[in-house]
């Protein structure tokens, strides 16, 4: 299965959490891809939409292949087989952990645009991607909201690899997706139209979104 693109994709996820449109709850994206998929889905259950910001570890050379992210808050996670594997030093993992930090920062600021994000206290919160390969970047982003104190956090994504969900599902109350295919390594295999997502539209898109929040 392909999807069109990755509002077709967030249309076609949100017809699998459709029990969530009518509890408190707060649909994040993760930047940048995650985006167009979780305004369709905020769309969708006429839920408030914001974004959580998670920054891919690369691995230099290939980095396409995460080993392992970090979030808002300082969070990082590693993929410790990745790792293992590459024999990378911890002195290269800083390098890129510091740059990857600025460009979080960079993007807070520009998507934001002053405003605060929005209070994730006692609510569910369900957290966006437009795919899952390994679940770093994903899970680094779980471990930053314990920290606001959600009562609930769903993983969605279009499309999953199995052993992502299998690692994914001890950290979050549920992991919801729409194709599980047996294996791939990228996700853009499973979209027809995978162009990047710009800077531009994330935030069209936010402004957009605002219309979805009811308080």
């Amino acid at each position: 299965m392909k999807f069109r693109d990755r509002f077709q994709a967030g249309r076609e996820l949100a017809a699998y959490l459709t029990q969530y449109a009518h509890d408190d709850v707060i649909v994040l994206a993760l930047p940048r891809g995650g985006v167009p998929v979780a305004y369709e889905v905020a769309r969708e259950l006429q839920c408030p939409l914001d974004v959580f910001m998670v920054r891919k570890l690369g691995l230099p050379g290939h980095e396409e292949l995460a080993m392992g992210a970090i979030a808002t808050g300082g969070v990082q996670v590693l993929n410790q087989r990745v790792v293992r594997q590459s024999g990378i030093s911890t002195e290269a993992i800083r390098r890129v952990g510091e740059e990857e930090l600025r460009e979080l920062e960079r993007r807070e600021e520009l998507y934001r645009e002053g405003r605060a994000m929005l209070d994730l206290h006692g609510r569910t919160v369900i957290l966006v991607d437009d795919g899952m390969v390994t679940g770093s970047t994903m899970r680094a982003a779980v471990l930053a909201l314990r920290h606001l104190e959600a009562a609930k956090v769903v993983a969605a994504v279009p499309v999953a690899a199995p052993q992502a969900l299998a690692r994914m599902q001890p950290h979050v109350g549920e992991v919801v997706t729409v194709v599980v295919p047996e294996e791939f390594t990228a996700v853009g295999e499973f979209y027809q139209d995978f162009e990047q997502t710009s800077d531009e539209e994330v935030c069209g898109l936010l402004h957009r979104g605002e219309v979805f929040c009811h308080g």
